[in-house]
């Protein structure tokens, strides 16, 4: 099969670590026995991970504006942490529209482009000049308009759409209907890392209620030091988030149960990692009580990279499908609120499903 052609709508962290990964398997191809590190499906379909390469990138850092996107991946504010080497990828980062995308207090962090001295690309004619097949939107949480508008400028260009941030698009009938008029598929919404705070704890709840126990009270609190953390210190770019999040815990649960779940605190000097804390009360046999503590840290960014590779991946083999509208196996499987809500087990069956052609024809 040929090369993945995928354009990117934001530079920061979590392009970073997904461009550096997969130029790191590059250099170590995975093995044939499919048991290579940090890889969920080294072969997705007729795909691997090195047959995804860039072509087109949007961007509102004025320092990212005119590099190229080897350099931008590494350029402030970002950290992410240093996984590979990147040559040079003879792509240019364009200025997108600021839109939503920036919050007063990101101005200076985001280093953001004058709007006197910059003027933003079409975007939808940048995508169909690149060749590109699949818009990946990596805007920061908050940006309600900035993901509608590159939700647009995909079907506008004949783009697959891929929308890793807690805006409600693959999720919502109404942009569900306009991808599937125009045959393209589309997954959302609100990326899973590969083993991060939403996953362990929905596996930490399954546990429960599979073992018997009555889940009473939960809650899940998060720090971080990068600059997605210092923009969410604004309560009002949560609303999205906090529903994505909670829903996807509470959603396994057949009954009301209190539970808070969010972005907690902004720590400058964690940098990219993201501390979590888990807490589950609980009662077993008998009405005895228990109660789960669980700590989880990680590096934030590349804990999505795998999970992002597998959905571009398969948002590439619906375009070759013919398959319009939301992808409802891997969106079930890789995102925290997906059109359709299960639970994990049936979600991994529902993604084999897929690859082998039985489901979403």
């Amino acid at each position: 099969m040929g090369k993945i052609k995928v354009a990117l709508a934001g530079v920061g962290n979590c392009a970073s670590a997904l461009i550096q990964g997969i130029q790191y398997y590059r250099k170590n191809p995975p093995k044939e026995d499919g048991l290579t590190t940090g890889l969920m499906h080294p072969s997705f379909g007729p795909y691997k991970v090195e047959d995804i390469t860039f072509v087109a990138a949007f961007e509102v850092n004025r320092k990212k504006i005119g590099s190229d996107l080897s350099k931008a991946i590494f350029t402030e504010p970002n950290c992410a942490p240093k996984i590979s080497d990147v040559p040079d990828m003879d792509v240019t980062v364009k200025p997108g529209p600021i839109l939503d995308g920036v919050a007063p207090h990101m101005k200076g962090p985001f280093l953001v482009y004058s709007k006197s001295r910059t003027k933003p690309v079409d975007v939808a004619s940048e995508l169909k000049d690149s060749g590109a097949e699949i818009l990946v939107n990596y805007l920061p949480v908050g940006s309600e308009k900035g993901a509608r508008f590159y939700a647009q400028q995909a079907i506008d260009a004949g783009c697959g759409f891929v929308n890793c941030i807690p805006e409600f698009i693959a999720s919502t009938d109404s942009w569900a209907k306009k991808f599937e008029e125009r045959k393209l598929p589309i997954a959302g919404d609100d990326i899973k890392s590969q083993v991060g705070a939403t996953i362990v704890h929905r596996a930490l709840v399954d546990l429960c209620l599979k073992r018997g126990v009555r889940v009473d009270e939960s809650y899940q609190l998060n720090l971080g030091g990068d600059t997605d953390f210092l923009n969410m210190t604004v309560e009002e770019r949560l609303h999205s988030k906090r529903i994505s999040k909670t829903t996807a815990v509470a959603s396994l649960i057949p009954y009301d149960v209190p539970t808070r779940i969010g972005p907690s605190d902004y720590v400058p000097h964690l940098k990219n990692k993201k501390i979590c804390y888990i807490y589950l009360k609980g009662r077993g046999w008998g009405n005895i009580p228990l109660q789960v503590d669980l700590k989880l840290s990680v590096e934030d960014s590349p804990n999505s990279g795998g999970v992002v590779a597998d959905v571009i991946r398969a948002v590439k083999i619906g375009l070759d499908r013919g398959i319009g509208g939301p992808l409802t196996s891997i969106s079930s499987y890789s995102f925290k609120y997906p059109p359709v809500k299960i639970p994990d087990s049936l979600a991994v069956q529902w993604v084999e499903d897929y690859i082998q052609g039985k489901r979403e024809r």
